[in-house]
């Protein structure tokens, strides 16, 4: 076409403001054993691939159930377990889990056998000649499969394993290079009998990462006896469904579906200063107090040596992964764009109308998004890197509410009248 025009026009320029993406803080990809050699005769069978399910019927036609316990009166099938409390005793969804069971090779003679998948099924790894991944390494598929960003890792019946733990929190702090969340682990009652077993083996078996959670003991309901990382995961859900799906408050002192706590098969009643003691060691635990049981503490398994609150609070540390996932997801459309003034200017202004947003709400104390000249140097700038500051102050749990009181004598005047 020529450059001359005898027309009326219009043109079209970039809005201003970007709107963020809204994603779940709380879905949660659960690695374990369901089972598949239960599903008709031809069906697919998922073994160490990501299942995405909104129902618990999608649950069952795609990985089977039974509700079948063990001798200690756990789910045979931990995912089975897991579906039942999120699905049916939370009512909360969606959930990503990953089956390692094969009915085809773990198996005692012609019967299959669960009892055979060992932790070492739950890490996983990627086979470099069939270029597969398997277990906990599928986390990283989840994303580019379903376009969901994990919330929370689970592998409950195995997460009291060090060597499952450990992989969990790394797993937890970066997914796909971008993205981060919680493990939530349980530390075994079997080896910890007592309250007071449980902080040292914490600390011996390295269950201190800021981005993991750990529980104890376990919890019962029924006929069975629960992990509590799975009632803990259903909990941070429905906590996230009464906020408009934001995690900024603690799923502390919210009430479990469940009727008791067990620890190696004997009931666990603990008193709250007990409950304070596992609290102040970064281990969540059950408490029977005002309006029956709930899930007690609020601190990541990185606390006390880690004093951070971006850090130590389970439900601070939740906020900072959710701002900057949903930052990465919003702004990824502006990756390889000019780096301009009005590039600059629209993340600044797009950020700070959320944080303000929030401050109105009061999700957060304060915050703002800043482009501080002295963090980008031309030296960096010409080579494409820019960098954002953003400051925000979510609230944290009111941990210990104290009142004061006081014998006040002054008041010994009131006996005399007005005069």
């Amino acid at each position: 076409m020529s450059g001359y025009y005898h027309r009326v026009h219009t043109r079209e320029v970039p809005t201003a403001i970007v709107p963020p993406r809204r994603i779940s803080a709380s879905i949660p990809v659960v690695v374990g054993t369901a089972p598949v050699h239960l599903l008709p005769e031809g069906q697919h069978k998922p073994i160490n691939e990501p299942v995405l399910c909104y129902t618990f019927k999608e649950f069952v036609e795609q990985l089977g159930f039974t509700d079948e316990a063990d001798a200690n009166s756990m789910f045979k099938y931990t995912l089975c377990e897991f579906a039942d409390v999120f699905f049916g005793k939370c009512n909360v969804a969606p959930i990503v889990v990953i089956n390692v069971f094969d009915p085809a090779t773990h198996k005692t003679g012609e019967a299959a056998d669960v009892t055979k998948v060992t932790a070492a099924d739950i890490v996983g790894g990627y086979d470099a000649d069939a270029g597969t991944y398997t277990g906990l390494e599928l986390v990283s598929k989840v994303f580019p499969k379903f376009r969901v960003v994990p919330g929370q890792i689970l592998a409950p019946g195995f997460s009291h394993d060090p060597a499952v733990g450990v992989v969990m929190d790394t797993k937890a702090s970066t997914i796909n290079g971008i993205f981060s969340c919680l493990a939530l682990t349980d530390i075994p009652d079997a080896t910890c009998t007592k309250y007071t077993d449980v902080p040292s083996w914490k600390e011996t078996n390295n269950y201190t990462g800021k981005h993991t959670v750990c529980c104890w003991p376990k919890v019962t309901l029924g006929k069975h006896v629960y992990n509590m990382s799975t009632y803990l995961a259903g909990l941070i859900a429905q906590t996230d469904a009464d906020y408009e799906g934001i995690p900024y408050v603690s799923p502390s002192n919210r009430r479990m579906p469940i009727s008791g706590a067990v620890a190696n098969g004997k009931p666990v009643h603990l008193e709250l200063p007990q409950a304070e003691y596992l609290n102040g060691q970064g281990v969540v635990t059950a408490l029977n107090f005002d309006g029956g049981w709930k899930a007690f503490g609020n601190r990541t398994a990185c606390y006390p040596s880690n004093t951070d609150p971006k850090d130590a609070f389970i439900s601070v540390r939740r906020f900072f992964s959710w701002h900057a996932n949903t930052f990465v997801l919003t702004y990824f459309q502006k990756l390889d764009g000019p780096t301009t003034r009005r590039f600059i200017e629209t993340i600044v202004d797009s950020e700070n109308i959320r944080l303000n947003g929030f401050k109105q709400m009061e999700i957060i104390l304060g915050g703002e998004i800043f482009f501080y000249q002295e963090e980008n140097p031309t030296t960096d700038l010409i080579d494409g890197v820019v960098r954002f500051h953003t400051k925000m102050t979510p609230p944290v749990p009111a941990r210990e509410i104290v009142n004061i009181l006081e014998f006040d004598v002054t008041n010994f005047q009131n006996l005399f009248g007005s005069n």
